[in-house]
């Protein structure tokens, strides 16, 4: 008998003897587990065995501090693989001391905080620091430099306060020799307009335009941009409303530079029948206003020395102070149907605005019904200039705000506006404008702070019709990143900020938009030393 065994284990066969081939099969049961599976089994669990040998061993080394690569592999990968979350390898200290801030005077005195990144790393490689004290020289470090950069941001605002308050000495210069010309030379005494041209005054056949200033360079500016853009100047009625000081300057320089053929009118207040009677409630506004300004702000130095402030909401309460916001020449568009009660329709115009094309089809434009065509200033692709809503004006913490007008309506603005006085004679929007203005003075300046816009979105409200942006493009006075490419295909551009394009602080790139208008070889130009850049 034989026995024969398969080399697979899984089947026995039995031969009898004498050549009879009976023979009797037997079935194993199959292994589970093979010996070359078994070997290389223990080989690769030896292996595993080794590497994490390894990683413990260089993580021991590194210590709980450090990370080498291989050790944060396994540390790194361990807790997703097995879905949990990662601990922060920043220690806890070095939060707890961050989150506790630095008074205003701790720092006072101290010579031994890092002044630059560079003397911190300096001192963080050459001394052996623990987390802790890592964090408190960090700490103190950063809280210098932002103690700085809001002074130096501070000192920025103030001295541009300062810059855009004052009369530059040129412009002084001008208003002196323009003055003294008045008085000696008989040429320079016209009376503006002509005779013959006066009728064109009250005649609504004209485009009449309405320029409020006591800046003879800036107004002249206007004049010459508006003139020369015109496709028929003949029609073109410019009536320049000035004070009584700036009269006799403002006279000389357009009996001396006539525009012809443009009808140009040159008056001061004080000729006017209507503001000379009785109590005029802008002045009386203008009044109380200064007063409260002055006691409810404490001038420039309180201002800045309001260390609990962010350097943002001081430049605004500066901008307060600016002698435009208290100026009658601000103020007096409100009392347009007053002063020309003879005029169906006017363009009134800012002195600090460059015209660039013809102005003659605002008056093809149908209002609807409406008082006054302004530019929104809540849409337009320069996000920091055209995103100005009721609430960039109003304070809506206040009732009396918040219970009558909606923060996320779109404002509008001044320095380029056509107003119906056909339809404004038929409201009370003056009279709308001289209660806010009370009731502002009442609450100590908490309705609004700035300027002549404020009462206007309030009086003109449901009686504003919106005009395309191309009309007035505005923000070319407090930020530069209007393009000239720009600036340049707008019809009306508008310098409204403290850049002024007469003073020196202001943009260069787009000043030149505004000097090109100026014949700088005229003598009383180049007397004073105006200059094109």
């Amino acid at each position: 008998m034989q026995l024969h065994i398969s080399p697979s284990l899984r089947h026995v066969t039995v031969f009898p003897g004498k050549g009879v081939r009976e023979f009797m099969k037997v079935r194993v049961g199959a292994r589970r587990v093979s010996y070359r599976m078994l070997f290389y089994s223990l080989l690769f669990f030896t292996f595993l065995l080794r590497f994490v040998f390894v990683l413990s061993t260089v993580d021991t080394i590194d210590g709980e501090t450090k990370c080498s690569t291989l050790g944060c592999l396994g540390k790194r990968l361990g807790p997703r693989i097995l879905g949990r979350r990662l601990d922060s390898a920043v220690p806890d200290v070095i939060y707890q001391v961050l989150d506790q801030p630095l008074g205003n005077d701790e720092l006072k005195g101290r010579t031994d905080v890092p002044q630059t990144l560079e003397e911190f790393m300096d001192e963080v490689k050459n001394s052996r620091l623990d987390a802790k004290t890592f964090a408190l020289k960090l700490r103190e470090m950063v809280t210098l430099l932002e103690q700085r950069t809001r002074n130096a941001k501070i000192q920025e605002y103030l001295y541009r306060h300062v810059a855009s308050s004052s009369i530059p000495k040129q412009l002084h210069c001008l208003a002196l020799r323009l003055a003294n010309e008045h008085s000696t030379n008989a040429a320079a005494r016209l009376q503006l307009p002509l005779p013959e041209l006066v009728p064109a005054l009250v005649d609504n056949s004209y485009f009449h335009f309405v320029l409020a200033s006591d800046n003879v360079l800036a107004a002249a500016v206007v004049a010459n941009s508006l003139v020369q853009n015109a496709l028929h100047p003949q029609k073109f009625v410019l009536h320049i409303i000035t004070d009584k000081k700036t009269y006799s300057p403002m006279q000389a320089w357009f009996s001396l530079h006539p525009l012809t053929p443009a009808v140009i009118e040159v008056k001061a207040l004080h000729h006017f029948d209507w503001f000379a009677k009785g109590k005029v409630p802008v002045l009386e506004a203008m009044e109380k206003d200064q007063r409260v300004r002055s006691q409810f702000r404490g001038g420039s130095s309180a201002i800045v020395a309001n260390n609990a402030e962010k350097p943002h909401v001081i430049a605004a309460k500066l901008q307060t102070l600016s002698p435009k916001y208290n100026s009658v020449m601000n103020h007096i568009r409100i009392h347009l149907p007053e002063l020309f009660p003879s005029l169906n329709k006017v363009v009134f115009l800012d002195d600090d605005i460059v015209v660039q094309t013809d102005l003659s089809p605002l008056w093809d434009i149908d209002m609807n019904g409406k008082v006054n065509g302004a530019v929104e200033t809540c849409r337009g692709d320069d996000k920091f200039v055209m995103s100005k809503k009721l609430k960039s004006y109003l304070n809506f913490s206040h009732p009396l705000i918040a219970n009558n007008f909606h923060p996320d309506e779109c404002a509008w603005a001044y320095g380029m506006n056509i107003f119906d006085l056909e339809a404004w004679r038929k409201t009370n929007i003056s009279v709308t404008y001289h209660h806010w203005v009370e009731e502002n003075l009442k609450s100590d300046l908490s309705l609004w702070q700035l300027g002549t816009l404020p009462p206007g979105l309030i009086a003109f409200h449901g009686h504003v019709h919106v005009i395309d942006p191309f009309w007035h493009m505005l923000g070319l006075g407090y930020q530069e990143n209007t393009s000239l490419a720009d600036a340049e295909t707008a019809g009306v551009i508008h310098f409204n900020g403290r850049a002024k394009p007469w003073l020196d602080i202001a943009f260069p790139q787009l000043r030149a938009l505004w000097a090109k208008y100026i014949n700088f070889s005229d003598k009383y130009i180049k007397g004073c030393h105006i200059m094109a850049s």
